[in-house]
């Protein structure tokens, strides 16, 4: 029996698909320092590719960027979670245009995004090569099947609505014992790696009628308020990325900006965002633990916790202290994580008080709103 991709003894063989000679020189270069990632091939566009992993087999990583001649990076994905699935690694420069394909590529089934500069590749990819290493082997043990759904099951975004104010009270008619009642309780929620394609698919289940949310998923500046409007356009909730002050609402989703941490803080019955600069914390800024630490702290008894896919053990902690102060808590299950890092590490440490496949989340942060 041969090892597992990405297990003792055995090589993740990795395949690229970048437009750029020279992008395709340093990948090649920093991922061959590392002994346990094999480079079997290089390709200028995707058609190249596909001709090449059909001929001489498929690798068990694909790293891929997203514009490209021939067949762009997008149309190329589809095509390849539709006939033979396998984790996809989007390299994407930081634009705005760039981070609306990246998003689209999630949506289709990506398993996760790096984020390369225009300038300075070289030193970046050197600098990140042991966080790269790391995701690359992560990749090669994801669960292919849950990005595969991701690509079969993407949906459309409507048209964008005018965003709402960030002060924007509860319509006229609204009850307010409902309102009052909402804005004693909070959901805090935390994800990285397969989380953007999770949190879409439990938030489109969702009523507008929930408490606040708060959410932290790992991705770089840039990229969250492109993810936040996607979401907006597909969900009953109201989601935006957090600005510094605002209050949260009953009905509203805001979202921790890429690079910056976001936190919680409580004016008599009323939820206020912290958006703050800061060292990372758990290698990550955002980060899950500081988001829950502030609502743990905060809203204690008042608050549902929820960890969900993602790599390492961002949350678990934050989670742990959630739980101690009263709030509710679940970790995503194993079977339905694309990576189980995240929820396992909790679990372990005795944070989750309920463990839930991702269909079930959804139902459970309804029956924590209507107690």
């Amino acid at each position: 029996m041969s090892p597992a991709p990405g297990g003792a003894g055995a090589a993740v063989r990795v395949f690229i698909v970048d437009d750029s000679a020279v992008v395709r020189q340093v990948l090649q270069a920093v991922l061959a320092r590392d002994p346990g990632i094999q480079v079997v091939g290089v390709a200028p566009d995707p058609l190249f590719a596909l001709q090449r992993m059909q001929r001489e087999g498929w690798p068990d990583v694909l790293i891929l960027d997203v514009e490209m001649p021939r067949m762009d990076g997008i149309t190329f994905l589809r095509k390849i979670m539709q006939e033979h699935p396998l984790p996809v690694i989007i390299c994407s420069t930081l634009t705005e245009k760039g981070a609306q394909l990246t998003l689209d590529a999630l949506a289709a089934g990506a398993f996760s995004v790096l984020t390369k500069p225009r300038v300075g590749l070289k030193d970046f990819l050197v600098e990140s090569t042991a966080e790269f290493g790391q995701t690359i082997r992560a990749a090669a043990r994801a669960n292919t099947s849950h990005l595969a759904h991701s690509a079969r099951s993407a949906r459309p975004a409507a048209p964008s609505a005018p965003a709402p104010s960030a002060t924007a009270q509860a319509a006229p008619g609204a009850s307010l014992l409902a309102l009052h009642e909402s804005t004693e309780k909070i959901i805090a929620m935390g994800m990285s790696t397969g989380g953007t394609t999770a949190l879409e698919r439990v938030l489109v289940e969702l009523p507008a009628t929930l408490p606040a949310i708060a959410v932290v998923q790992h991705m770089p500046e840039k990229f969250t308020a492109a993810f936040a409007e996607r979401l907006d356009r597909l969900c009953a909730l109201q989601v935006r990325e957090a600005r510094d002050g605002e209050r949260l609402l009953p009905g509203t989703v805001l979202i921790a900006p890429g690079g910056r941490h976001l936190q919680v803080r409580r004016s008599g019955a009323q939820y206020h965002a912290e958006v703050r600069d800061g060292p990372p914390v758990n290698r990550h800024r955002p980060s899950v633990d500081v988001l829950f630490r502030s609502v743990a702290q905060c809203a204690g008894r008042n608050a549902l916790g929820i960890l969900m896919t993602g790599m390492g053990d961002d949350g678990a902690r934050g989670l742990v202290q959630m739980r101690e102060a009263g709030a509710r808590t679940i970790a995503q299950d194993e079977a339905s994580s694309v990576v189980f890092g995240m929820p396992r590490e909790a679990i372990r440490m005795g944070g989750a008080e309920r463990v839930l496949g991702l269909t079930e989340i959804p139902g459970a942060m309804v029956e924590y709103a209507r107690r």
